[in-house]
Parts: structure tokens; C-alpha cells; sequence
């Protein structure tokens, strides 16, 4: 652990934001160079002007690879598109209003000119085609590299279902952009971007609280709500929905800042927007007894991060495991066989939790795509990941967002307190009593390319052991149980046990997720083992 980790940034960790906005324009992409080509990964492209990763000619190509994937689906309804607070998002938002307009789409953007969460998009997709059915289908675009540090730009496309794209539309449009990008940009369409429309996601979003969170309970009860975008995207959405709904609810922190200078430093030194990092967080814990629960987004707000007076920050998979037990057993209209869903590197007393209620467990891969069906059907009512990301269903059983929501998930915090009289970190603790108390931990293993790439097609059946940490081995998974999608990777399960190992997509390691009902010393044996297991396979 770096000794500087969760201090205050310095000025020499902070960017030279002109000069990361020049690179965007003067540095110029070559798309024979890997590094240099757009790749969409599990959401969106991203990358730094300065590696000439994130550049005009990349946004330009993407969006006009956009327009044309439109076309070939027939997608002919308005685009609604919303930017984030990196340095990089307003360029970016301007090059892709370019292209646009170009193409001569029907474009909505913010009515106040400010900035747009990524659940705040996919909110207004769903909203549009709900209230126009038989018409053209609406999709859209969020400008966001997420929680990446201030350096990185991202841009990612939701379509008409308002959640992360699939892979096929992805790979499609990447090597359209590729393509593009290759041929000096012939074929790429732009004009002033003046004919657009003003549609105010926040509002409308806001508005519409009552109908999935009990607004009224929070109030009634007093909660006594902290707020921290965390310099992000969600600033001046916590300001409305506190002022709108007369809620005990101060924003902590209103400030936006693209050097992000007011941040306090994550485990590698470097500044990140991720509210599931105590180093991240350590400014929002400074507050934890100021308030019953402080709530922590990153920039595009589709993360969330908990902090309560008497647990601090929950680990993303705790709150998980109480979202799930409160939801499943206080929405009385959603669906009697609406299943819970998790990605399987999420922490197994979700599973446990599933099965005292009786619910199916939905396990897919990594990546909030997967949840996208079940909750536009109604027959997920929960989709939640192992990095603070989730959303569910509204109170009627219908469809919020079908992206991550990390507004939603922090105002739920309150609902909880209010309706229970307990805090989120109580009832995990009561949980536990219940049904165990997991130690959960990702670390990473070194792998060469070629390695990573054997492993990200690795099958369950070659794996030879049939024990883990002093455990028969019952399952040895290569494929989701819950949809039969690849996993990208393996993993491994005993009764009180489990690991999982998929390849990094940008560095040459794998990340070993795993877990234990036994306690810190069995973990480690699983990790230790679980490495074993790996490189005998991949080697």
C-alpha cells in the first residue's frame, strides 16, 4: 500500500488540463497501432488524449460509426446525449454534436447545458420510447471514461433498451471507427452543431424519484443525508432532489474542478472518481458522523459508495446483500418470480440471500449488459455488480434504467434507514449472524499475452483439480449459470468457497476474485491455490 494512498492530491498530481485538451486536437491516431485504435470495452471507449487514445478523429469516427450501426438496425428515433466532468467530455461532446448534426440526426441535449449522469441518459431512452410506442426508437450517447482519472476521456452508446450496448454493436462499431479512422476520415459527415434540442434529463429524472424510492419515508423520518459527487456529474442532481423533496440532505462537497484537485489519492497514487475505494473516499469519511449515511458517486454517477457512522464504507458487496434483503421483501408489485442478479464475481451470501427468499439467482458474466433484458421484462427485479454498480426495478415492477444507477442506489441508503430505523452496515451485521461472514479480495497474477488469451477461452473441463483449499470442487464454471454467456475466464466454487480468473483487458495480469466463509487465513489458501490452479491451465 503506498504511503500516500488516501491523502489529499498535490500539485504535482494534478494535470495540465490545456495541455490534455490540446493532444485531444493535435494528436492524430494511427490505426495500425493497437494502442492507438478505438476498442470498446465493457463500457465504451476510453483513454488520454496525451497516448493519443482518446482524440477528435476517434470521437468523430465512433460517432459516425454510430449513425451508421442506427441505419443498419433502424433506429430512426431522436439520440439523447449527456457528458460528464472530465476535461475531455466537453471536446468530445462537441465532435460527436458535429457529427451528428452532420448526419442530420435528431439530437437532444441537457436544457441547462450542464452535465449528465449516465443513469440520467438511460432514464430519458427508456422514458421516450415507453411514451412512444410504434414510433421511431429513441438511443443514446453519455461521454464518461467513469471513475478513470482526470487524464481519460470515454464514450460509450446505450441503444433504443437505454442500457450498455452488447457485444456485437460494439465490435461493429469499433471497427467501423477503426475503418474510418484508417482511411483519413472520408465518409465522416459534420456541420455546426446548432440544430439540437434542449431536454432537461434533470428534471425529468428527479420527478420521477417517487415512483421507484419512498420519498416520503426519508422525509418523515428525518434522515440526515451527506451527499458527495465526488466532483461529478451528479452535483447539481443531489441540490434538486434535496430542494424539491425538502429532504435533510447536504451536497459535501459541490465542487467541480477537471484537475480534480480536492481528491484524495487511491491506492496506486493516482486520483480516481471510484466510490468503492476507502483511499478514494477517506475525504467522505472525514464527515461519517455528521450525518446517518453519506453517500459517494463517481463522475458519471452509475457507481455508489455507502458510508455509515457505525460501519464506515460498506464494501460494495455488502450493501449488495441488503439492497437485495430490503427490496425483495418491501416492493409487494414486482413480480412473485422476479429473480435476483449478480455478476459471479459478486460475494456469495447474495446467493445465500436469494435463497432465503426464495428468489432465483440470475449469475451472469461481468458487465451490466447482462441484466439489461430481464429488467426492461420485469423478470430481474435486481442487477448488481461486485464494483458498486446496480440499478432495479420501480415500485409498479417496471423498468427504471437499464444501467448502472448510483443515485438510485445511494438514495435507497435513506429509504433503508428510514423504513428499518437501521443503517445498511446493522443489517449486513445481521446477515451475517444469518448466514455467514464472507472475507472477500481481488488480487492480480502476472500473464503474458498470450496467456490471458488461452485463459479468456479457458474451459471449466480443464481444469484437473478436485479440491480447493481443503474443499471438494462442485462446480467449474466457463459459462454463466444464470444466461450460459462465456465468462471471459473460470471459475471455481466449494461449499464455503470460491474463486473466479479472468485476463485483464489492459494490463498483462489476471485478476484471481475470490472468497471465504471460513475466514482471512482459508482466503488466502484459496488465492494461493486458485493461482496454482490457473497458471497450470494457462501455461
Amino acid at each position: 500500500m503506498s504511503s500516500r494512498a488516501g491523502t489529499y492530491a498535490q500539485e504535482s498530481d494534478l494535470i495540465d488540463d490545456e495541455a490534455v485538451v490540446r493532444a485531444y486536437y493535435e494528436l492524430k491516431p494511427d490505426a495500425s497501432i493497437p494502442a492507438q485504435r478505438v476498442v470498446f470495452g465493457t463500457s465504451g471507449h476510453r483513454g488520454s488524449s496525451l497516448d493519443t487514445a482518446f482524440n477528435e478523429d476517434h470521437i468523430a469516427a465512433c460517432t459516425q460509426a454510430i449513425v451508421e450501426y442506427r441505419e443498419t438496425q433502424g433506429i430512426t428515433g431522436p439520440l439523447f446525449i449527456g457528458a460528464d466532468t472530465h476535461v475531455l467530455s466537453g471536446p468530445a461532446l462537441t465532435t460527436a454534436l458535429e457529427v451528428l448534426i452532420g448526419n442530420q440526426v435528431e439530437v437532444y441535449t441537457d436544457a441547462h447545458d450542464g452535465y449528465v449522469p449516465t443513469p440520467a441518459v438511460s432514464h430519458a431512452i427508456i422514458k421516450y420510447n415507453k411514451e412512444h410506442p410504434g414510433s421511431p426508437q429513441a438511443d443514446g450517447i453519455v461521454v464518461t471514461p467513469s471513475h478513470n482519472p482526470p487524464r481519460d476521456g470515454g464514450f460509450k452508446y446505450n441503444p433504443p433498451h437505454g442500457g450498455p450496448a452488447d457485444t456485437d454493436a460494439t465490435s461493429w462499431i469499433a471497427n467501423r471507427a477503426n475503418e474510418l479512422i484508417a482511411d483519413g476520415l472520408k465518409g465522416v459527415e459534420r456541420a455546426e452543431p446548432s440544430a439540437v434540442e434542449g431536454y432537461d434529463f434533470r428534471e425529468e429524472y428527479v420527478a420521477d424519484l417517487v415512483n421507484i424510492v419512498d420519498i416520503d419515508a426519508i422525509k418523515s423520518a428525518g434522515v440526515k443525508i451527506g451527499a458527495d459527487p465526488l466532483g461529478g456529474a451528479s452535483v447539481a442532481y443531489w441540490q434538486l432532489i434535496g430542494e424539491k423533496y425538502g429532504l435533510d440532505l447536504t451536497v459535501v462537497n459541490p465542487r467541480v474542478d477537471p484537475k480534480w484537485s480536492f481528491m484524495t489519492l487511491d491506492w496506486d497514487e493516482k486520483i480516481r472518481m471510484d466510490p468503492s475505494s476507502k483511499n478514494v473516499m477517506a475525504s467522505v469519511l472525514e464527515h461519517k458522523d455528521e450525518f446517518q449515511v453519506v453517500t459517494g458517486n463517481d463522475a458519471d454517477a452509475d457507481r455508489h459508495g455507502i458510508v455509515t457512522p457505525d460501519g464506515g464504507l460498506l464494501n460494495p458487496n455488502h450493501y449488495l446483500a441488503v439492497a437485495i434483503q430490503y427490496l425483495y421483501t418491501h416492493r409487494p408489485e414486482w413480480r412473485a418470480d422476479a429473480a435476483v442478479g449478480k455478476t459471479l464475481v459478486s460475494s456469495s451470501i447474495i446467493d445465500r440471500v436469494a435463497e432465503s427468499l426464495k428468489r432465483k439467482l440470475w449469475e451472469v458474466p461481468v458487465g451490466f449488459k447482462w441484466f439489461v433484458p430481464g429488467l426492461v421484462d420485469g423478470s430481474i427485479g435486481f442487477g448488481g455488480e461486485e464494483s458498486a454498480g446496480a440499478s432495479f426495478l420501480r415500485k409498479d415492477g417496471t423498468a427504471w434504467t437499464t444501467d448502472k444507477d448510483g443515485i438510485l442506489l445511494a438514495l435507497l441508503a435513506s429509504e433503508i434507514i428510514a423504513v428499518t430505523g437501521k443503517s445498511p452496515s446493522q443489517l449486513y451485521r445481521e446477515l451475517t449472524e444469518k448466514f455467514g461472514d464472507p472475507v472477500y479480495e481481488r488480487i492480480d497474477a502476472a500473464a503474458s499475452k498470450e496467456q490471458k488469451a488461452k485463459l479468456s477461452k479457458l474451459s471449466g473441463d480443464a481444469i484437473t483439480a478436485t479440491e480447493l483449499a481443503g474443499e471438494p470442487i462442485v462446480a467449474k464454471l466457463s459459462e454463466a449459470p444464470g444466461n450460459g454467456a462465456a465468462v471471459g475466464g473460470v471459475k471455481v466454487v466449494t461449499e464455503n468457497a470460491w474463486f473466479a480468473a479472468r485476463p485483464s483487458g489492459t494490463e498483462d495480469v489476471y485478476k484471481i476474485y475470490a472468497e471465504s466463509f471460513k475466514g482471512p487465513e482459508h482466503l488466502k489458501q484459496v488465492q494461493a491455490e486458485a493461482k496454482e490452479i490457473v497458471d497450470r491451465a494457462i501455461a
